[in-house]
């Protein structure tokens, strides 16, 4: 049996009920769409008060709306009810579009309690320094002063109660844009999806960033941050290659400076108690006439599977286990996994999509599932902190997009994130 030491400071714990049948104690009572101020500390957030209603006793949506909370830097635990007089479905996407809870349906006069931990940041580091974010990232939902909350399809939510949690299990992400929380759609990563994989006793806090190596990871002071923050038992998973292929110079490639920068990773981390886990860079959608992938990341996956023997880490390999997934979907059928989309499918988006590097909402919750399977095959201790009842899932058997539905967030951009 996992037992799981939490404090939680119930002084700080924020609660809101929406409905306008009657108060609640101890509540903040939301009877009306009410859009968001910083200096009232809470409300419906990106022009979305026109799409909510309050009823006697849930909000209600159609499509996308955003609720958001003003609070510090930490780790929370999210109790949500759900449920009203009618049928409703729910999806909860956290801050930077994470994953929280996919399409829960609730039949009507019914009521669900949920609930999940989520990470709220900023790039302060020790009140001394802080990381450097680029131009374009800055106003992303992962680096300002509240907790925004979105709430998809056809929502019914009749309270939110946040509360501070302190000594959970932090499991830290360090990549790259195939890793990272991507802020809008079309755009996906494994990183926003795991989340969903991950239960209470845990809280996801992904650091990773467009475009990053190891080297300029580092360099953004993304480490430092991490490092500040991790307690002995956190894991700290570094999945890197795409961008380190593209560096030139002396002292430069897979076997020079990428394995020393995996080797100085590992080594800070387990001097903070921490445990690192290396993963092989997820695979771009290059196939060779005969069907099979194009091997476009050289060296490095091999070196990272030398550098995991010799300093004794765990080792998933997505780039072994996403090549079994295109190689089965086929050259066009994986199409759909990845950003490509004809023009005037997203709003300003007048030329096609067509990237062969990153995914769509789809194609990330795959590779997500890869990663959850890989640690129950390993048999890593962190295996404990996964959502129960979790389907075994064969890359050789990767699923369809005709069986995914998720609701897209209403937040888009056609330009591509860094890296490639």
């Amino acid at each position: 049996m996992l037992v799981i030491s939490t404090y939680i400071n119930f002084a700080q714990t924020k609660s809101f009920y929406f409905g306008s049948k009657k108060d609640v104690k101890n509540s903040i009572n939301v009877k009306s769409p009410i859009a968001y101020n910083p200096d009232l500390g809470y409300g419906f957030d990106f022009n979305t008060t026109n799409k909510v209603k309050v009823t006697k006793q849930a909000l209600t949506a159609e499509g996308s709306v955003y609720f958001s909370v003003k609070l510090p830097e930490g780790n929370y635990k999210v109790d949500v009810v759900i449920g009203d007089k009618k049928p409703s479905e729910t999806t909860i996407k956290a801050e930077s579009r994470r994953l929280m809870l996919k399409q829960l349906k609730v039949e009507k006069k019914d009521t669900v309690h949920f609930s999940f931990t989520v990470n709220v940041r900023t790039p302060q580091i020790n009140n001394n320094d802080a990381i450097r974010i680029k131009a374009r990232d800055k106003n992303q939902l992962n680096w300002d002063d509240k907790l925004t909350l979105e709430f998809l399809g056809t929502p019914a939510v009749q309270s939110i109660t946040i509360t501070p949690v302190s000594n959970i299990t932090t499991i830290f992400l360090a990549g790259d844009s195939t890793v990272t929380d991507q802020d809008v759609e079309p755009w996906a990563s494994w990183g926003q999806f795991f989340t969903n994989y991950i239960s209470n006793a845990a809280v996801v806090a992904n650091y990773a960033e467009s475009g990053s190596s190891l080297s300029a990871f580092k360099a953004a002071k993304r480490l430092d941050k991490i490092l500040s923050l991790m307690k002995p038992g956190d894991y700290l998973f570094i999945e890197f290659a795409h961008n380190d292929e593209k560096q030139k110079g002396p002292g430069i490639g897979p076997w020079e400076s990428y394995t020393n920068l995996l080797n100085e990773y590992i080594n800070k981390a387990r001097d903070k108690g921490g445990i690192p886990i290396l993963c092989t860079p997820t695979q771009r959608r290059a196939f060779n006439s005969d069907g099979s992938l194009k091997e476009t990341h050289g060296d490095f996956p091999a070196a990272m599977r030398k550098v995991a023997i010799n300093a004794s880490v765990p080792l998933i390999d997505i780039t072994e286990m996403t090549t079994k997934m295109y190689e089965s979907w086929g050259d066009e059928v994986s199409r759909n996994a990845f950003v490509q989309y004809p023009a005037n499918t997203f709003p300003g988006q007048f030329t096609k999509l067509e990237d062969n590097t990153h995914f769509n909402s789809f194609g990330a919750n795959e590779i997500a599932k890869c990663v959850v399977q890989a640690i129950k095959d390993l048999n890593l201790y962190l295996a404990h902190y996964l959502r129960r009842n979790i389907p075994k899932y064969n890359p050789l058997a990767p699923n369809e997009i005709n069986n995914w539905n998720l609701p897209l967030s209403s937040r888009f951009e056609v330009k591509k994130p860094d890296g490639n």
